[in-house]
């Protein structure tokens, strides 16, 4: 058994990327694949869920997702199987005569005579410039503006058309390919079970898978299996995400507190720089001192010395 072997039916969840969130049922009818004309949306949560197909006798057919019917029907209606009871006939025509226009061009109504204005006109208030050269420029001429008179194409007004006949049908007669098949629904052998994947992504789990003519035990089956530990799971989902959840809050906790070490070594560093400047400074003006001082006295000595 490989990807390309033959199969009877197709059934359960297809999740594929944001788009393709849906449940296949897929029956093989006369060596062809047909694929259902509904679209049944798939669970596509974290959370395992118990998918049940129903095939009757009666060629009807349900589907259940979690023991609760998502979609019921006929397999001949909702699949095709086999050519439409119905076609149109290729012999009839729509009579040249018929008229299906609800509406029609008021015959009577005409055009006002001050209809028809330009879309655009020179702009009125335009002026040409001062150091317009015609020699050079060419003669001027002001630019164009959206007419506030202009009123677009215009169209008689409509009214009933008192030929109508309504939308013209086309005939229909039975279809002369069409064969009903009261066992569509039935197959001579299921012999294997077989899951169709491909997966980007681990921990995909597959269990009590059940082939039964009895859909009451189905659904006590899956009460017992799936419908016990779907609660437990649940629980231990919700803890798995307070674990996380915590963690989280810790990790921020941490990075919060590493984050205001930081900043107190920050500030104690620049505290120190102020300090040494301040201490450099307090050297520089006593250094300044100094050196005033000695000029100072240099001066009084070089005046006692004019003195004498």
């Amino acid at each position: 058994m490989n990807g390309d072997s033959t199969y009877n039916i197709m059934f359960g969840p297809d999740i594929c990327g944001p788009g393709t969130k849906k449940v296949h049922v897929i029956f093989n009818y006369k060596g062809k694949n047909h694929l259902i004309n509904k679209d049944i949306r798939c669970k596509d949560d974290e959370y395992s869920h118990l998918y049940t197909l129903i095939v009757n006798p009666d060629n009807s057919y349900e589907v259940k997702i979690d023991n609760k019917k998502v979609e019921s029907g006929s397999l001949e209606d909702d699949w095709d199987f086999l050519p439409p009871k119905r076609i149109k006939d290729p012999e009839a025509k729509k009579p040249e005569d018929w008229d299906d226009r609800e509406k029609i061009p008021d015959p009577d109504d005409k055009k006002p005579e001050d209809w028809d204005k330009p879309e655009t006109i020179p702009d009125p208030d335009a002026k040409k410039p001062d150091d317009w050269d015609e020699d050079m420029d060419g003669e001027w001429e002001p630019p164009m503006v959206t007419n506030p008179e202009y009123k677009g194409e215009w169209k008689p007004k409509e009214i009933d058309n008192p030929a109508y006949k309504g939308k013209w049908i086309h005939p229909e007669i039975d279809n002369p390919e069409y064969t009903p098949d009261a066992d569509i629904y039935k197959y001579d052998s299921i012999g294997v079970i077989g899951l169709d994947l491909w997966q980007v992504k681990s921990g995909t789990i597959f269990d009590n898978f059940l082939i039964t003519d009895d859909p009451k035990l189905a659904e006590e089956v899956g009460n017992e299996t799936w419908g016990k530990t779907k609660d437990a799971e649940k629980k231990m989902k919700e803890s798995q995400e307070e674990e996380e959840r915590k963690k989280r809050e810790d990790e921020d906790k941490m990075r919060r507190e590493e984050a205001k070490g930081e900043d107190e070594e920050e500030d104690e560093k620049d505290e120190e720089d102020e300090e040494e400047e301040e201490e450099e400074e307090g050297k520089e003006q006593q250094l300044d001192e100094e050196e005033e001082e000695e000029e100072d006295e240099e001066g009084i000595d070089s005046q006692l010395k004019d003195e004498l």
